[in-house]
């Protein structure tokens, strides 16, 4: 008897799941760590989450591993797929992570630092815990390879994107996994124009045409496009310098950019959407009304990118649960042909719109995308 485990290491929690190998890879047990940091809580699916005390990656990545273990009985481990956010120029399609790998991935550290050392942390923490166990590495970044010009480079010399500065986009494994279930189930919408909107702790939105994203608001780093959890979102460069000379220094600024900005930084209250929304500060509103403002922003954007729009698709934990997001987000877009069935929208229903053109929620899976490729890898 053998299993795939798959972990997904996000910027503040750690996803992970177990599966069976066949063709389409059938779940056993799933679960996730969230809210890293000094109150961790670990959540079985079909459980209750539980509090784990303070925990940063490393300690996730060992409560998991002993989870698993206990849950394996006589099976082996013959398979661990890991979410690897960044790719860079290199590497797109599933690949096995070899020493080299690592190494070459090793190196995009600066470009994904809250994501990319706790992703290949977990690989180092995998290849110890079943090392004769396959290890697939799946890039966020694969899913947008292949941009129109226009929406990859910056206007900077040109040298530096032939050196690989230029947008790369992310959520790649989401949007995956979301664009195939337009395809089986709503081919139509398959051929036309779709933005999906990952709303989550990390958030991005991306134009898919005909199967294909032909733009992301992620740009080089994980800090582009719409503003998130503790990520800045969109920002002057001239602010930079401003901060700069001032006196703030490279590690200052990253710090504040990556975990003290967004909803966090702008309420000063926290990142959890949830709990801005059940907030009564003038601060809490005001920071949703930045988030909102900024997705419709980018909304617009895309559907002209795109010469217009058949589908707006959320998913991701804001955009699969917040229903007042939703409805925020689509009120005042009946010019784009939006409008909202507040019913379907309040209980989370997989359509949830009435006009011409369609919204839906769907449920991403980036396990299960990591999955189908570590079994597709062990043939």
């Amino acid at each position: 008897m053998s299993a795939i485990l798959t972990l997904n290491a996000g910027s503040s929690s750690l996803k992970f799941a177990v599966y069976a190998p066949a063709p389409e890879p059938e779940l056993n047990l799933s679960g996730l760590i969230e809210n890293l940091g000094p109150l961790a809580r670990m959540k079985l699916k079909g459980e209750d989450a539980r509090e784990i005390g303070p925990a940063d990656h490393a300690a996730a990545v060992r409560a998991i591993l002993s989870t698993v273990e206990g849950h394996l009985g006589d099976r082996d481990v013959v398979g661990v797929g890991h979410r690897i956010v960044h790719g860079g120029k290199t590497f797109g399609d599933p690949v096995a992570l070899t020493a080299d790998v690592i190494a070459q991935l090793t190196a995009l550290n600066p470009l994904a630092p809250l994501h990319q050392p706790h992703n290949l942390a977990a690989v180092a923490a995998a290849q110890a815990a079943f090392p004769e166990a396959l290890q697939i590495g799946c890039f966020d970044t694969a899913f947008h390879r292949g941009h129109p010009f226009v929406n990859d480079a910056f206007a900077l010399p040109r040298h530096l994107y032939d050196e690989g500065v230029r947008r790369y986009g992310f959520h790649g494994l989401s949007y995956d996994y979301v664009t195939g279930v337009v395809a089986q189930q709503r081919p139509d919408l398959a051929r036309g124009r779709v933005v999906v909107c990952h709303l989550g702790n990390g958030a991005s939105m991306c134009a898919v045409q005909g199967g294909r994203s032909i733009g992301s608001t992620m740009g080089f780093s994980a800090l582009d496009g719409l503003p998130m959890g503790t990520r800045c979102g969109q920002l002057d460069p001239g602010v930079l310098l401003y901060l700069m000379a001032r006196g703030m220094g490279a590690a200052q600024i990253e710090q504040m950019l990556y975990l003290e900005s967004g909803l966090k930084g702008l309420s000063g209250i926290s990142h959890d959407m949830r709990t801005l929304l059940a907030s009564a500060a003038p601060e809490a509103a005001e920071a949703i009304d930045y988030y909102v403002f900024r997705i419709k922003r980018e909304l617009g954007a895309m559907a002209a990118v795109m010469g217009g729009l058949d589908a707006v698709v959320f998913c991701g934990g804001i955009g699969e649960n917040a229903a007042p997001i939703r409805a925020r987000v689509i009120e005042g877009l009946g010019f784009l042909g939006l409008q909202l069935d507040a019913a379907a929208n309040a209980v989370n229903a997989t359509d949830i719109g009435i006009g011409p053109t369609e919204i839906l929620v769907i449920r991403t899976d980036e396990e299960r995308v990591i999955a189908r490729a570590v079994a597709r890898a062990l043939g």
